[in-house]
């Protein structure tokens, strides 16, 4: 399973790719990252038009690539001949190839659209990458869709950090307020340290998020 944890202190995820060092969520992040020794990467997934799975935050590819329109409806083609406006190297890339390309890297993938589930946990099977790969989102109904394949691990959607912010603040079992956790396949609350004037991570939040077996990540 993906180490969600670490003896040796905390886990580095580099957001985007490590998307404030280099160009976020290409090949040439992802090489910066593994050069200054992280391993962790964060990322985001989209379908294109013709069901290939790419990595990009956006669902338009106006922002960083030379060109325009919805990744949604665009095919790979179309996409494979765009370049990144900071770097006129780099495309944009398949899951596929990363997973080929950084065998010794873990992913957090987050699954941005609720069609490109079924076709990332069919890229993952295929690499045989379940154990370096954890999917995440927003929404809740996408990480119960990985879940019942049971080979891909999760972190948590917002309406279950919702109930364990709830739990966490009530200081009572987390279990009761129906928080996933590991034997559902779920290892991990990513969460931001705090929201508007609600603080988010303290002592209660990790203990209640420790006593399902969940890892803590901040962002």
């Amino acid at each position: 399973m993906i180490p969600v944890v670490s003896r040796r202190g905390p886990i580095v995820l580099a957001h985007r790719g490590g998307g404030a060092e280099a160009p976020e969520n290409t090949m040439a992040a992802f090489e910066h990252a593994r050069s200054l020794g992280v391993r962790h990467i964060e990322t985001d997934a989209h379908l294109t038009a013709d069901g290939r799975v790419v990595l990009s935050h956006d669902d338009a590819v106006d922002r960083c690539f030379d060109g325009t329109g919805l990744i949604a409806q665009l095919d790979w083609r179309e996409i494979s001949r765009l370049r990144h406006r900071e770097a006129p190297g780099e495309k944009m890339p398949l899951l596929a190839e990363v997973l080929e390309a950084f065998p010794d890297m873990y992913f957090n993938i987050d699954a941005k659209v609720p069609g490109v589930v079924e076709p990332l946990i069919e890229v993952i099977e295929e690499h045989r990458a379940a154990s370096r790969t954890l999917v995440a989102s927003f929404k809740e109904s996408r990480l119960r869709a990985v879940r019942t394949r049971g080979s891909i691990p999760t972190s948590l959607g917002t309406e279950a950090v919702v109930r364990l912010v709830g739990a966490a603040k009530t200081a009572t079992d987390p279990s009761r307020w129906c928080v996933p956790g590991p034997s559902q396949g779920v290892v991990a609350a990513q969460v931001p340290a705090g929201l508007g004037p609600l603080r988010v991570v303290d002592r209660r939040f990790v203990a209640a998020a420790h006593t399902l077996g969940l890892a803590v990540h901040v962002w």
